[in-house]
């Protein structure tokens, strides 16, 4: 049990720093679109005009709630905001903390997981490539299929958490490989 929680935590830590990497570097421009100042800060006012009195939430830019908003929503265009009327630093220490946090708990999540499905490293290795493979592929290019997301940053996500979570179940499956499975005496094998 000692080497599951070591090989979580360590297979945590991998997955924040690969989130970091891809993230937190300039390799996060490959995934994200800009425009120019004047339009940032036009829309910036837009959105303090029209989200701020209904707050902090994600909305569908129009509402197809209605007969009119799906008319709107055919003609496009269309967006799908994610908005928080407060403001915070790019670089939020406190995120960064919390995220850490986050990653060491889903690192030892996932070695537990591992530890309870496959007696050996072989079994956990390939549990801990293809979970996450399906994982991605539903959670996140789902959103491409149905939501229309753009495919340039779903792939990227996709293949970042995919990259991450596969990473973390790797570390932790042979961090977690006992001394018998290592000389090949392992009766399970």
């Amino acid at each position: 049990m000692v080497r599951t929680v070591i090989g979580g935590l360590v297979g945590g830590f991998a997955l924040f720093i690969t989130g970091f990497i891809f993230w937190g570097t300039p390799l996060s421009a490959l995934a994200l679109s800009r425009t120019d100042e004047q339009a940032s800060a036009n829309l910036q006012a837009a959105m303090a005009q029209a989200l701020t009195p209904t707050g902090t939430g994600v909305y569908t830019i129009p509402d197809p709630s209605s007969a009119q908003g799906t008319v709107l929503y055919g003609k496009g265009p269309v967006a799908q905001i994610f908005y928080n009327e407060g403001g915070f630093p790019v670089m939020d220490s406190g995120a960064l903390i919390g995220g850490l946090i986050l990653a060491l708990i889903a690192g030892v999540i996932i070695a537990m997981a591992l530890r309870f499905i496959a007696a050996n490293f072989g079994d956990r290795m390939r549990v801990a490539i293809l979970f996450p493979l399906a994982a991605v592929l539903w959670m996140h290019v789902g959103q491409a299929v149905f939501n229309h997301a753009p495919w340039g940053y779903i792939l990227y996500l996709a293949f970042s958490d995919f990259v991450g979570v596969a990473l973390a179940g790797v570390i932790a499956a042979k961090l977690m490989e006992t001394k018998a499975e290592l000389l090949g005496t392992d009766p399970v094998h």
